[in-house]
């Protein structure tokens, strides 16, 4: 059975999960934002006292704040970053915008990444399996990840409680955003706990009912 652990991380308060398998003992990072060494402190802690063996390192979308601690995270395997092709670019342009807004120089923490991830890309860890759903909108190479034994669909910043993703950052799409959510999350089983990039969890349930923007 799949388990799964939240960490809210760096200054934008990302959610960064760990998502692993009891049997087996595989698991994964799901956008690891770590900003400082307490945080990657946290994480390492909690894969190592779990006994946790990272098979992969998953990326919903490339914005920095859920990328800044890719260089931590990949070095304790010796793993890569999967991802969506289309989302390549707006890897390459994070340290701009982190000089930007925060004056930091992160080019030498983002390790390259393996943009292969498709819904046709099996994913398992044992024997259970992880869907790699396309959900372009907020960014073009947007992702989600269901993982049916544990309940749970991550959703990044497709879908947040009783709100959507932006779409004004380049990139974006506010159609496509509402025709990945509309097609691809609210298929899901109505009591699917929706794990979003930030803020608070929610169900997909309560989402078809009362999230704002999705009343069509």
């Amino acid at each position: 059975m799949l388990h799964y652990k939240v960490f809210k991380v760096n200054p934008i308060e990302e959610n960064c999960y760990i998502l692993w398998d009891d049997v087996s003992h595989d698991g994964t990072v799901i956008d690891c934002g770590c900003w400082n060494n307490q945080e990657k402190q946290r994480v390492a802690d909690f894969i190592k006292q779990n006994n946790i063996n990272l098979k992969y390192i998953l990326q919903t979308h490339m914005h920095f704040d859920h990328c800044i601690g890719l260089d931590f995270v990949c070095g304790i395997n010796g793993l890569s970053p999967l991802c969506h092709i289309a989302d390549i670019p707006v890897y390459e342009a994070a340290p701009d915008m982190v000089q930007k807004w925060f004056r930091i120089d992160i080019s030498n923490l983002l390790p390259k990444a393996h943009a292969t991830l498709t819904e046709e890309t099996e994913l398992y860890l044992g024997k259970e399996q992880i869907i790699v759903l396309h959900t372009p909108g907020h960014t073009p190479g947007g992702l989600c990840f269901y993982a049916p034994s544990a309940n749970a669909v991550f959703t990044g910043d497709t879908l947040f409680r009783m709100s959507i993703g932006r779409t004004d950052l380049p990139g974006g799409n506010l159609q496509q955003i509402l025709s990945s959510i509309n097609s691809k999350l609210f298929t899901l089983p109505p009591h699917t706990v929706v794990l979003p990039g930030h803020g608070p969890e929610s169900k997909i349930v309560e989402e078809l009912a009362h999230n704002p923007y999705l009343q069509l």
